[in-house]
């Protein structure tokens, strides 16, 4: 196989790679707005540092057991985290 091919080839990987991620994340989403609601509808606040916590420690394991740098991975779930609880809070204004 030629270079070119094989560029190609890594190419529509990643692009399937980051279509897969897309629609993740897009389930993530559904079901945070779910959580979002039920925190609405029960008064509970939009943030829960200690299970924020928990997670970023978990996913910073598993990131070191995947060969992936933690801090990059805190940062990704980070700013996953802050969108979830900006919706939230969006959602208990009314």
């Amino acid at each position: 196989m030629d270079d070119n091919n094989r560029l190609t080839r890594y190419r529509e990987s990643i692009d399937n790679i980051d279509a897969a991620l897309v629609f993740m994340l897009a389930e993530r989403f559904k079901i945070t707005q779910a959580v979002g609601a039920y925190k609405a509808e029960h008064g509970l606040p939009p943030a829960d540092p200690g299970r924020e916590e928990r997670q970023i420690e978990r996913l910073r394991r598993l990131a070191a057991e995947a060969k992936l740098d933690p801090e990059f991975s805190e940062k990704f779930l980070r700013f996953i985290i802050d969108e979830v609880i900006r919706h939230h809070a969006r959602m208990q204004q009314g």
